[in-house]
Parts: C-alpha cells; sequence; structure tokens
C-alpha cells in the first residue's frame, strides 16, 4: 500500500518559489476535497471518545507516585501514580514493527492521536531533527487492543518540526521551528501528501490549535519576542474542514501591563504574513511577521497550544508560564507562574509541550532540570503525574491521550543511553476515568 512521504520537491529553488507566490495562485495548495469532507475517524478535536459516563480521575492521583520499570526499555524507571503501568512502544534506530522498513525517527517532539474506524488509533510524532530536510512526522498505528501494528512516515522533507496540533477534520498540522518555519498538513494514516500551508504564516512555528466553535486556528511562535496568531480561514463550513489556502493571520493586542490580572485581547491583522527572510533569494528582505504589528504583545518563546471546551491554553518557556485565552470573551488571564505560584516547589523549568484531558485536565511537560509531566489548573495545586528517572539530557515532549482516554502517550527526545541519545515513545495506562 503505497504512502506518500514527502511534502516537497528535493529542489531548494522550489520551497524558495513556494514562498514566492505559487499558493497564491492556488498550485499544490491544499483544500476541502484533498481527505474528503467526512470526519468518520477523525480525532474529534483529540476529545477522547466514549468519556460522557465517566469522569475525570487525575485529580485524585496527587501525592501517589511511585517508582515501576518501563516495560520494553529496562534502563529506565519511572515514577508513576498507583495502578499504572508504563511501556515503551518505540525507539529512535529500531523498527517499532518487524513488518515495517520505517526505522523510528530521532528526536520525536510534538505529538496527537487520531481514532481510526476499526477501533485502533494512530499516534503522530514530530521529529525535530535540524538538518536541512532531514525532519519530519512517523505514526505509529495502533489496533483496537492498543497493540502497534505499523509505524510508517507521513510527512518527509521539512526542517526542525517541534510541535503542531491536531484537526477537528482528522489531519495533524506539523510546525517548522526555524525563521523561515511553514505549517503542513499531514494525513495520520499515510494516504495522502503532507501539504504546506503558508498562509498561516513563515516564521519560527512552534504548535497550533483549532478552535472549532469559532473556526479559528492559533499559533505560538518559539522566540523571545515572539507573536501570539489567530488564523482566521477564508472557508470554513461550520462542522466541515477548513480550506487553509487563504485567510487572515492576526496577531494577539493585550491590554495592560499586569500579567497577573484578566486582560483584554484584541486581534490586527499582519500585513505580509510570508515574509522573505533572507537576501539569498534575491527578492530582499522583508520585515518578520512578529514586527509587523508594533502593538502586538510579546511572549518570551511561545510553545504548547491546546484548544478545550472554548479555551486555548499556550506556554511560554522564557518566564514558566501558562497561559488561558478565553475565545469566548476574548480575554488573556495566566493559568500558572512559576515564579507567583509558590504551591508547587520545585517549580516547573521551561514548561514546553502541553495537552488537555476530556475532563480539563492541562498536562505540561518540562524541557528543563527534570522529566517530569506537571498537572496545573486555575483551581489545581500543581503536582507531578510523570517523572521520568536517569534522562536529565532529555525532555519530555508530545503528551497525547488515546481516543478512548485510558492510554496516555509521550516521548523522551534524547532518551540519553551511554554515549549517545535515542528518543523513546512511552505509553502509561491507567484509570485516568472513573465511573460517574
Amino acid at each position: 500500500m503505497k504512502r506518500f512521504r514527502t511534502a516537497l520537491p528535493a529542489d531548494p529553488h522550489r520551497r524558495r518559489l513556494l514562498r514566492d507566490g505559487l499558493f497564491a495562485a492556488g498550485v499544490l495548495a491544499v483544500g476541502p476535497g484533498l481527505w474528503g469532507t467526512t470526519t468518520q475517524g477523525s480525532p474529534r478535536a483529540a476529545v477522547p471518545l466514549g468519556m460522557r459516563p465517566r469522569v475525570s480521575n487525575i485529580p485524585n492521583l496527587a501525592g501517589t507516585l511511585h517508582e515501576v520499570p518501563v516495560a520494553n526499555d529496562p534502563q529506565t524507571r519511572m515514577l508513576v501514580p498507583r495502578g499504572f503501568t508504563v511501556r515503551q512502544v518505540a525507539r529512535t534506530g529500531e523498527r517499532p514493527v518487524p513488518t515495517s522498513d520505517y526505522v523510528w525517527h530521532a528526536d520525536p517532539d510534538g505529538g496527537a492521536t487520531f481514532a481510526m474506524d476499526d477501533g485502533g488509533w494512530v499516534y503522530v510524532s514530530n521529529a525535530e531533527v535540524s538538518g536541512w530536510r532531514q525532519g519530519g512526522v512517523g505514526a505509529l498505528r495502533f489496533d483496537a487492543d492498543g497493540e502497534v501494528v505499523d509505524a510508517y512516515p507521513i510527512c518527509t522533507g521539512t526542517t526542525n518540526n517541534c510541535a503542531g496540533g491536531p484537526t477537528p477534520w482528522g489531519t495533524w498540522l506539523t510546525c517548522e521551528e526555524i525563521d523561515e518555519g511553514l505549517v503542513y498538513e499531514c494525513d495520520p494514516s499515510g494516504q495522502q501528501l503532507a501539504v504546506p500551508a503558508p498562509a498561516l504564516g513563515v516564521f519560527k512555528h512552534e504548535a497550533a490549535a483549532v478552535d472549532p466553535v469559532h473556526r479559528h486556528i492559533y499559533l505560538t511562535e518559539d522566540v523571545p519576542d515572539g507573536n501570539f496568531y489567530r488564523f482566521v480561514p477564508d472557508r470554513y463550513p461550520a462542522g466541515g474542514r477548513a480550506d487553509l489556502r487563504s485567510g487572515r493571520l492576526e496577531v494577539a493586542v493585550v491590554t495592560g501591563d499586569d500579567p497577573q490580572a484578566t486582560r483584554p485581547v484584541e486581534w490586527r491583522e499582519v500585513p505580509n504574513p510570508t515574509p522573505r527572510l533572507h537576501a539569498g533569494n534575491g527578492m530582499g528582505v522583508d520585515v518578520p511577521t512578529r514586527h509587523q504589528v508594533p502593538e502586538a504583545e510579546a511572549f518570551d518563546g511561545g510553545e504548547g497550544c491546546w484548544w478545550h471546551d472554548g479555551m486555548v491554553y499556550f506556554t511560554t518557556k522564557g518566564d514558566n508560564r501558562v497561559w488561558a485565552l478565553d475565545t469566548r470573551r476574548n480575554t488573556l488571564d495566566l493559568v500558572y507562574d512559576k515564579h507567583s505560584d509558590r504551591a508547587f516547589n520545585p517549580g516547573i523549568d521551561d514548561v514546553d509541550n502541553l495537552t488537555v484531558s476530556a475532563g480539563g485536565d492541562i498536562l505540561v511537560a518540562e524541557d528543563g532540570s527534570e522529566m517530569r509531566l506537571v498537572v496545573v489548573g486555575p483551581d489545581v495545586r500543581p503536582f507531578e503525574l510523570v517523572n521520568v528517572i536517569g534522562q536529565r539530557e532529555s525532555e519530555i515532549c508530545g503528551p497525547a491521550f488515546s481516543p478512548d482516554g485510558e492510554r496516555l502517550y509521550f516521548s523522551s527526545q534524547n532518551g540519553w543511553a551511554g554515549d549517545h541519545s535515542d528518543g523513546r515513545i512511552y505509553e502509561l495506562r491507567g484509570p485516568f476515568f472513573i465511573e460517574a
């Protein structure tokens, strides 16, 4: 069964041409017909299936950590809640499935899960490899019993794929964390071509989150003076899929100087969302997107981004903060601030990827001195959910729940085995949800 494995031709000159306007003419642009308009088998905005009769058990897991071995990874032990188990499901340089020729990629980063029609699911994982066109996205296919049955690439030929975000119509938005970075829309099943979406901006992308109610896409930027963006597609029918070929890219302008207060947000259009940032293209150098609207709020190192129940949560690693944008009121609040929240010690260093459970629990991955997944929230005293022992040179990335909410996937980006690094994908399984 053939899978499309590249988003762009090998010629670097073609890449420059794409930035210089081919998409404005509709060439190689993503549209509603690429995968059809059905939402069957979609991730349903990454909200686990069948969760109505159950409630989150995650707040009850505080203080219950104990040390356990990791199945398939005898070098590693973790602190996890009692009643939970951990196994390794993929490792850099190895084939996750003997019958597949796909060798798992290096530097796994952002990820998400997608429900499939047969009751199984796919976990996608970015490759944050910085070499030119050496990154991409890999996928693990699970059957209905949770066993890995296939592994394959869904995007290649890209650079430094950091985080991203799932869409309600069943695709994965992978983001390039380079100055001329693009967002690419990928098919988790690997059957369709990954397609660039330059209308979402040319900048150092980190993560993306789709608001299916107001039909916007939110984007973070990983630089010390980065903006927080909102993309408004020209065509995004209610309950359908967004056409990413055209729309309006906007930046957040926040009123007030006190981050501890609730602050109103308004949105200003970015005049040129696809600037040419290097003179080598012979077209001159344009102003970066984050400098085009002087009133735009500067966020110190935008990282993970996730939509849940009318809120968009995102992190900024430079000041170790977790933010909440209320999309109904267009207001911004702090959910966690290392320097003001003394209820959690030690505080989270370098907040990074995040995900939100079906019950609204915010899980933040740490890219710093510890290897932890920490639960935070406006009414939650922060606590550790996972602590990886002996991999302090690595970082946790890509947290995502399986569609039924019973398993949590995440990666150790570097792992560290002896004198070399090897990224690893782990599955934490246990009673995240209990009967109501």
